[in-house]
């Protein structure tokens, strides 16, 4: 099994600048930082206290990795997952991360010292993702919810019906400018919401309306609100965007929906209690939490990989669309 210094060889560096990189020393340049987990990931090292931990594998422990951002849709489903776990007789260690690699060093060090079996993303960002793939062991099934995972699945929600539902919905409705909020671009959920919007408008034969990219955050929906032209409607990737636009709207005095219909995504508990209510998709966020564990507990007993089918997502139509 290699060792601190065999990294340290392939890095070109001091075996004291991988032990500051693992444990997440700001003070390391740049370019030596990138070196270290090259071959950290190309050694497949692991620290001893994970690698007598990985040796022992049946923990009973499963790791959760999700983004820091408190968003709805990723905190719902990593509250499924833990719940069928403790079901299934599992404990879960969950953490919430940003992209940094320092952070994501930490933080998979610290599921690896926990004996995790399996490490579940949910919903992470692309920088996360390949972060986590890099520095987590072979030995350690990885499972995602955004696409496939490595050494297993996927097991998802249908991101893409999702979009296509809420714009269908506009479309019946008599819109035929509909522009799209959208998430940040190295989301895979918002890629796939975008793709889905962008399908059912190819399917009626309109062009599309704009897109404007948001940051998940209600200010970001805000900012929008005057970059959507003469559109007629509006598909947003989140609800907490669509909040900040329906605000954003009124200062505008245009009216929702008879100027500009809104629709969100998620049908966050708020959804329904805001003036006008707002029309959103809602996702089964215990069926996906359901789906996952089936999946790891597959894994743990030595099943192929499959992807688990995907719930259907549900349009709640209230009155801003």
């Amino acid at each position: 099994m290699p060792t601190i210094f065999d990294v340290a060889a392939a890095a070109g560096v001091s075996h004291q600048t991988v032990s500051r990189v693992l444990n997440g020393d700001d003070r390391v340049r740049p370019h030596n930082r990138e070196r270290v987990l090259d071959a950290v990931a190309a050694l497949d090292y692991r620290p001893h206290a994970a690698a007598r931990a990985l040796a022992r594998r049946r923990s009973g422990v499963l790791g959760v990795l999700r983004s820091d951002a408190e968003l709805f849709g990723p905190v719902s489903i990593a509250r499924a997952f833990t719940a069928e776990a403790a079901s299934a007789g599992y404990t879960v260690a969950s953490l919430a991360v940003g992209s940094e690699a320092d952070a994501v060093g930490a933080a998979v060090e610290a599921l690896l010292l926990q004996q995790v079996q399996a490490i579940v993303l949910v919903s992470p960002s692309d920088p996360l993702a390949d972060a986590v793939r890099r520095l987590v062991p072979n030995a350690v099934p990885v499972l995602s919810t955004a696409g496939r995972g490595r050494g297993a699945g996927a097991a998802s929600l249908d991101q893409r019906a999702g979009g296509a539902l809420a714009t269908e919905h506009l479309i019946r409705s008599g819109r035929r400018r509909i522009g799209h909020l959208a998430g940040p671009a190295e989301w895979w959920d918002a890629r796939e919401r975008e793709a889905g919007w962008a399908l059912a408008l190819e399917r009626a034969g309109l062009e599309p309306g704009p897109v404007v990219a948001g940051d998940w955050s209600a200010a970001s929906g805000a900012d929008a609100a005057t970059r959507f032209g003469d559109c007629d409607a509006v598909f947003s990737a989140n609800d907490t965007m669509a909040l900040g636009l329906l605000h954003a709207l009124a200062g505008l005095g245009r009216s929702v929906p008879g100027d500009v219909a809104v629709v969100g995504h998620d049908d966050i508990p708020e959804a329904r209690f805001l003036i006008p209510a707002l029309t959103s998709v809602r996702q089964d966020h215990a069926a996906l939490g359901a789906r996952l564990m089936g999946a790891v507990a597959a894994l743990l007993d030595g099943a192929e990989a499959r992807d688990a089918p995907a719930p259907a997502p549900e349009l709640l139509a209230r009155t801003s669309g």
